[in-house]
């Protein structure tokens, strides 16, 4: 399994890039052949958030779906545990829902609980390419989060790559990413979509036209 750490705005100590080694090294027992655990720490300089300064996110490849959790706290070492823990509970519930659909009690689809809502999707989480073998430090411009002269800011920007799949699997890799919405390809009508959380245990689907 790689580890790759990855500092926005702040710097990776090698104690702290040793802490996270020692504690993502577990994830191998409980973990469905993992690749690869991106690792991002990110510091806030605003002094109204000091009990959530320091920002931990872990994301997981394998080959199955993307699993990410993220947590902040005063410090990173609180943060990476937090993180770690909402990792594990959704890497427990992907494994429960393996058992289940391997077994004879199959539940019923999201998808036909969920048939007569209106709506759309969102791109599905790329398979990820294997990374290095070393955990890797990546520094990040202080002046990332520059304002620009005119316009809105954009401080983030991902790209995908998308694979169909069914409403059903959207919402489980939704689930998985701890989102409140997921954006995929819909196999069926091969249209880009967003399946997104409602109150309660609603769901919504949006579907792009195109």
């Amino acid at each position: 399994m790689d580890i790759v750490i990855k500092g926005r705005h702040t710097t990776v100590p090698e104690r702290f890039r040793s802490h996270v080694a020692e504690k993502l090294s577990k994830l191998d027992k409980i973990a469905h052949k993992v690749i690869r655990v991106d690792v991002e720490v990110t510091a806030e300089a605003n002094p109204r958030q000091a009990d959530q300064s320091e920002r931990v996110e872990l994301t997981l490849h394998s080959k199955g779906p993307v699993i990410r959790a993220e947590a902040a706290a005063a410090d990173r070492y609180a943060a990476l545990d937090l993180a770690t823990d909402r990792l594990v509970a959704r890497l427990r519930k992907a494994a429960d829902r393996r058992r289940v659909h391997r077994g004879s009690r199959t539940p019923i689809s999201v998808a036909a609980a969920t048939a007569g809502l209106d709506g759309a999707a969102i791109p599905a989480q790329p398979t990820p390419a294997p990374a290095a073998k070393a955990a890797t430090a990546v520094e990040e411009p202080p002046d990332a989060y520059a304002v620009p002269d005119s316009g809105p800011m954009v401080v983030r920007e991902k790209t995908h790559r998308a694979e169909p799949m069914t409403l059903d699997q959207a919402l489980y890799e939704m689930e998985l990413v701890g989102h409140d919405f997921y954006l995929y390809v819909d196999a069926e009508s091969k249209m880009p979509s967003v399946v997104y959380r409602r109150r309660g245990y609603d769901y919504g689907v949006i579907r792009l036209d195109v």
